[in-house]
């Protein structure tokens, strides 16, 4: 069975995440991110979600996440800047994510999310058209914070869990504890 990704965006999430594409394993889950599951592992250690990583290692159970608490408990969204999925990014074509930088920019300004959090670089400077100086916090879309966190699978994970705690402080919630 094939699945694509269904993107649930609410009014007023408290994080919009934003990848670049999906990789063909998580488009065919259905779950973004499920290929690989390290953001979802980041997502646990952070305290960002209160489930533990031997519970998200089940995909039947990260699908309950995703499709049950992950918009209504948790108040997160997840996007992507290009819809069609791809082994890698070195995989997608010059230009592609044109189409959806209008999308995105009128998601983020209908959907006002408190921060808009562009997952890696290249999904940021892809949607922006600018070259990213660093990491962490950018220019402001419509009522929205915007931050930039590294990509979940390459490099050390404390970074990204910092990365992560510092959206969640500033979203004035406190992490829950493992």
């Amino acid at each position: 069975m094939i699945f694509m990704i269904k993107y649930m965006l609410s009014n007023n999430a408290d994080i919009m995440f934003i990848g670049i594409n999906p990789h063909f394993g998580s488009y065919k889950r259905g779950i973004p991110f499920s290929n690989n599951k390290m953001l979802w592992y980041l997502f646990s250690r952070s305290g960002l979600i209160e489930e533990n990583e031997d519970y998200l290692k089940k995909d039947e159970n990260l699908r309950l996440v995703y499709e049950k608490e992950f918009l209504k408990k948790y108040n997160l969204n997840f996007t992507n800047l290009i819809e069609r999925p791809s082994r890698d990014v070195s995989d997608l074509k010059k230009g592609e994510e044109n189409p959806g930088k209008a999308r995105l920019l009128e998601s983020i300004i209908e959907y006002r999310p408190k921060v808009a959090c562009f997952i890696g670089k290249v999904t940021y400077e892809k949607f922006s058209g600018k070259t990213l100086d660093k990491f962490g916090w950018q220019e402001d879309i419509g009522k929205s914070k915007v931050y930039v966190m590294h990509f979940p699978i390459r490099g050390p994970a404390a970074i990204r869990i910092e990365e992560l705690t510092e959206i969640i402080v500033s979203i004035g919630r406190k992490p829950y504890n493992h």
